[in-house]
């Protein structure tokens, strides 16, 4: 029997699910949960940070408070990169859904204007690297947001969105195109790593195809360095020109992003002639002009034209 005034603590009924083994069990703290999710997926603490707005040093002590609140390591540290271990992988599946709940909340009470569909198009090389965790990123504040992409040349998406097919397009801008240049992108040759494509003369060269601004910058840097080339293959697939370069029979230019792991970057110190980095633009269908199309556009501006 529970004395009123004794040594033994009263617990009420309505608090008892809370109390296990004789520990308080708190509920789990979101904001841990996203950090944990952002380590999980970008690899390290470094990685992370940016993604949740905070330092490297905080997130590693977020990680730390993290495990030390359930009890049991989460992550497996690495010199250089963290991955989770079995509890980690477990807790990650769990992460995922309650953030995904705790968006969607939000978001029906805060934005309910917030739904609808936007078609973003992109070319297939900035689709493969660059955009994935900046979608992700948008849809952890629209999770009612469905955003389609349609993946042509920029050449094609341009008058896709002039004819209204597409509502936003992000495009390797052309020279001669007015279009506003929304950030550089650094532009690379890329060669396999276990072959030497870039000693043979004439260069053999892998090439998007005719009109694409990519093309354009590796022919006029061979041509103004006087580097005689043969084409090898003409595609608009990043991932047919990547097969290419992966077997050694050529090298290729391509936007730093957009660099698989499996190709190395190559240049100056293997004579291969200086390239000029890529103007990427984002354009505007003069027919979308719903609530969902300008937060899309308005969160690409600002992320994309960042560092």
């Amino acid at each position: 029997m529970l004395r009123p005034h004794g040594s033994i603590k009263r617990i009420e009924l309505e608090d008892f699910p809370r109390y296990v083994d004789g520990m308080v069990r708190h509920p789990l703290d979101l904001e841990l949960l996203r950090t944990f999710v952002a380590v999980a997926e970008s690899g390290n603490f470094s990685n992370a940070a940016p993604r949740v707005g905070r330092s490297q040093s905080a997130v590693s002590m977020q990680m730390q408070r993290l495990e030390e609140e359930l009890g049991r390591p989460l992550l497996v540290r690495m010199p250089r990169s963290v991955v989770p271990n079995a509890a980690g992988n477990d807790l990650l599946l769990y992460a995922r859904r309650l953030l995904k709940l705790s968006d969607e909340a939000r978001a029906v009470v805060s934005r309910p204007e917030d739904t609808g569909t936007v078609r973003l198009g992109v070319p297939d090389d900035y689709a493969a690297f660059l955009l994935p965790p900046v979608l992700a990123r948008f849809a952890e504040d629209h999770p009612h947001v469905n955003v389609e992409l349609v993946c042509e040349p920029s050449r094609l998406l341009v008058a896709a969105v002039e004819e209204g097919r597409v509502d936003l397009a992000i495009v390797t801008r052309l020279p001669s195109q007015p279009f506003e240049v929304l950030r550089k992108e650094q532009f690379v040759w890329v060669a396999a790593s276990n072959h030497v494509a870039w000693s043979q003369d004439p260069l053999p060269v892998a090439l998007f195809e005719p009109g694409c601004a990519a093309r354009m910058n590796v022919i006029n840097a061979l041509s103004a360095a006087n580097r005689g080339y043969r084409s090898t293959y003409s595609s608009a697939s990043l991932l047919g020109l990547c097969a290419v370069v992966q077997a050694g029979l050529a090298v290729a230019g391509l936007a730093a992003s957009s660099v698989p792991p499996t190709l190395r970057v190559v240049g100056k110190a293997e004579g291969l002639p200086a390239l000029e980095p890529l103007d990427m633009s984002l354009i505007r269908s003069a027919a979308s002009t719903t609530a969902v199309v300008s937060r899309l556009d308005d969160f690409l501006r600002r992320i994309l034209s960042g560092p």
